[in-house]
C-alpha cells in the first residue's frame, strides 16, 4: 500500500487528504459487442424496442471470485434478452445505474468479479451495455479515493462509452450521452452533482437536442433523486416527519440544479440506485399551461444487499420551490418491508412510440410483482 495525496478531479474547493492506493492492477476494459450501437443517424426511424436497466451488482467477494447474486440477474438478464429478441420490441442496450462492485479503486473487483458477467450481455447476448458511475465505483474511500476510482472506472468502461474528443461525451468524467431511435440517454456523475462543469455540459446537450426525433429523454445516475429507502432522506426515528437536514448531499445537489433542468427540458424518466430496492416516484409538472410528467424509479437490485422500505422523504422543500411549475408527486409503488418482499431484480422498459410501459423481473424465490399484484405498469397519463 501506498499513501499519497490526491486532487480531486472535477471537484472543485475540496481540501487534497491522504489515501492509501492498493495495490496496482491494470482494469482490462469490458470487450464490446460484435455489433456497438449504431451512430444515431442509422436509427432515426426505431420508434419501438426495449432496453434494460438496472444497478447495485457490487458483492462481498469482490476481487475474489464471480459477483453471485449479479451472476443470476445477468443469466436472467439474458434469457429475457434471447425471448424479447425475435418480438417488435427487442433489448438494444442495458443501462447500470452504479455501484459495479465494492470499491472501484481495486482493480482485481473490476477484472475477477464484474467484467466476466457484463461480458456475457455484451460479447454473449451482443447488447451495448452503459454504466453510470456509483460512489463505491469512484469515491467509496472519500474524495481523495476519486482518482483512482475514475481512471478504473473509465478504464473499465472505455470501449463501451462514448471516447475522449466525442461531441457525447464530457472530457475527463464518466458523464456522456448517446441516442438511439426516438430515445436519448444521459449518463451523470450523482457523485459530484454539484460541479458546474457537468452541469453546463448536460445543459448545453439537452439545449441542442432534436426533440422532434428524441421524443423520450432518460437520464441515469447513481443517487436518486427521491427513495424511501435508508438512502432517501427519511427520519431516522419511527413516526418523526423526515427533515431536509437528512438528504444526502448528492440527492440535494440533484433536486437543487438538475431537477429544475429536468423540467425545463421536459426529461421523461430518471434511473438511479444507490437503495437496493425498487422505488417509483411519478412527477407532474406545468409548463406553458401543458401539464408534462416525470417518472423516477430507483433500481437497485442488481446484487448487493437487499434494502428495505424506511419511511417517505422529506419533500416539503422541493414541492415549494416549484411551486411555480405546479409540482406534485406521486409515490406510485413503495418498496416493502422486509427483504423477501424486495428482491433481487431489473427493470425492462418498453418504447413504444409516444408511449413508455415498465415490467420488473425479480430473481426471487416467487414471482415479483410489485403494482398491486401486476410486474409491470403503463407510464403515461391519460391524454
Amino acid at each position: 500500500m501506498y499513501t499519497v495525496v490526491a486532487a480531486i478531479a472535477g471537484v472543485s474547493g475540496v481540501a487534497q487528504q491522504p489515501f492509501q492506493i492498493p495495490p496496482l492492477v491494470t482494469v482490462s476494459p469490458i470487450g464490446p459487442p460484435a455489433t456497438p450501437l449504431p451512430n444515431e443517424g442509422a436509427t432515426s426511424r426505431q420508434t419501438r424496442f426495449s432496453f434494460i436497466a438496472y444497478g447495485d451488482t457490487r458483492s462481498q467477494v469482490d476481487g475474489q471470485a464471480l459477483q453471485p447474486d449479479h451472476g443470476v440477474i445477468v443469466g436472467s438478464m439474458v434469457k429475457t434478452i434471447a425471448s424479447l429478441a425475435s418480438t417488435r420490441f427487442p433489448v438494444r442496450f442495458v443501462l447500470h445505474s452504479g455501484d459495479a462492485v465494492s470499491n472501484g479503486t481495486v482493480g482485481a473487483a473490476w477484472n475477477v468479479s464484474f467484467t466476466p458477467l457484463v461480458e456475457k450481455i455484451t460479447r454473449g447476448a451482443g447488447i451495448p451495455y452503459f454504466l453510470s458511475a456509483g460512489n463505491h465505483d469512484v469515491s467509496l474511500a472519500g474524495e481523495a479515493s476519486r482518482p483512482v476510482g475514475l481512471h478504473n472506472t473509465l478504464s473499465a468502461l472505455a470501449r463501451l462509452i462514448p471516447s475522449e474528443g466525442s461531441p457525447r461525451r464530457l472530457s475527463g468524467y464518466p458523464t456522456y450521452a448517446f441516442g438511439y431511435g426516438n430515445l436519448f440517454a444521459i449518463a451523470i456523475d450523482s457523485n459530484i452533482g454539484a460541479d458546474p462543469l457537468q452541469l453546463a455540459w448536460v445543459t448545453d446537450q439537452l439545449d441542442h437536442l432534436d426533440r422532434a426525433r428524441y421524443r423520450h429523454v432518460i437520464a441515469f445516475f447513481h443517487h436518486p433523486v427521491f427513495s424511501s429507502g435508508p438512502h432517501g432522506g427519511v427520519s431516522p426515528q419511527p413516526d418523526v416527519t423526515a427533515s431536509p437536514d437528512n438528504v444526502e448531499r448528492q440527492t440535494a445537489a440533484l433536486r437543487g440544479s438538475y431537477a429544475p433542468l429536468f423540467r425545463r427540458f421536459h426529461v421523461r424518466m430518471t434511473i438511479a440506485g444507490h437503495d437496493h430496492l425498487f422505488d417509483h416516484f411519478a412527477e407532474r409538472y406545468t409548463d406553458g399551461g401543458v401539464t408534462y410528467r416525470r417518472d423516477d424509479v430507483v433500481t437497485g437490485g442488481g446484487g448487493a444487499p437487499i434494502y428495505t422500505y424506511r419511511g417517505e422523504p422529506e419533500i416539503q422543500q422541493y414541492l415549494a420551490a416549484g411551486l411555480p411549475e405546479n409540482v406534485r408527486l406521486e409515490h406510485l409503488m413503495k418498496p416493502g418491508a422486509t427483504p423477501e418482499e424486495n428482491p433481487h431484480h431489473f427493470v425492462v422498459v418498453r418504447v413504444d412510440g409516444e408511449r413508455l410501459s415498465l415490467e420488473v423481473v425479480g430473481t426471487g424465490s416467487t414471482p415479483y410483482r410489485p403494482y398491486n399484484g401486476q410486474s409491470g405498469i403503463d407510464l403515461n397519463d391519460p391524454d
